[in-house]
Formats: C-alpha cells, sequence, structure tokens
C-alpha cells in the first residue's frame, strides 16, 4: 500500500493574508474554507499542488526544512522576483552562496521559498 500525495500545509498567524499573498503569487484561487484556514487550488490552466494555510498561534522562528521552489512562466527570474517583491516578499538569506543561480525569498510571515531561472 502507498500513500499519494493531498496537499502541502502551510501554517499561519494571519490565514486571510498569506492566502492574499499565495494567491496571487501562483495564480491560485481559494477552493474551501475550514476550521480558520482556507484551501488554495490552482486556478484553471495553471499546475501545482492544493495549499493549505492552516492557522497556528505562533510565528515562525527557524529556517523552514521544506520550503516551495518556483519558476517563472512567461517572463523572466528577475521580473518574477520583482514581481513577489510588490506583492509583500523580502529577500531572505538562508546561507546560499552569493553565485547561486536561485533567488531565496519569504512570504509575509517569513517562509522562506526560491525563485529558480526561467526553464523551458
Amino acid at each position: 500500500m502507498a500513500n499519494r500525495f493531498s496537499s502541502l500545509a502551510l501554517d499561519a498567524v494571519n490565514v486571510e493574508s498569506q492566502a492574499s499573498f499565495w494567491t496571487a503569487a501562483l495564480g491560485y484561487r481559494v477552493a474551501e474554507l475550514f476550521d480558520g484556514g482556507i484551501s488554495l487550488a490552482p486556478a484553471e490552466g495553471v499546475a501545482g499542488p492544493p495549499i493549505d494555510i492552516v492557522p497556528v498561534p505562533d510565528a515562525k522562528t527557524a529556517k523552514l526544512r521544506l520550503h516551495m521552489d518556483l519558476v517563472p512562466d512567461g517572463c523572466t527570474q528577475e521580473e518574477e522576483v520583482e514581481r513577489l517583491l510588490a506583492l509583500g516578499a523580502v529577500r531572505a538569506d538562508v546561507g546560499q552562496a552569493p553565485d547561486v543561480p536561485w533567488v531565496v525569498l519569504a512570504d509575509p510571515e517569513g517562509n522562506e521559498f526560491c525563485v529558480l531561472s526561467a526553464r523551458d
């Protein structure tokens, strides 16, 4: 017997703010509200796993051990980084070397994610 991937869970102090950021960042839509949380799903024509934003009482305190890698679609890495910064992301330092080909950002609650170079 095996498991199948259901969704990615993201803890948040401000569920609505996180949902707003991630729907704009990924082109997702709100799929469902549950027990104070919000389930996000890819909008029509968008690929990706469902994301459940789950309410928690405490802010993030350490580097994430699991994070999302995003690949720009229809724009350059630099353009996508600028768009995400305008949405409320911030640049993050998790100890990456200065010459890595990805950019580390953090969402409004400090959850790190990477923007990779655009791929075919």
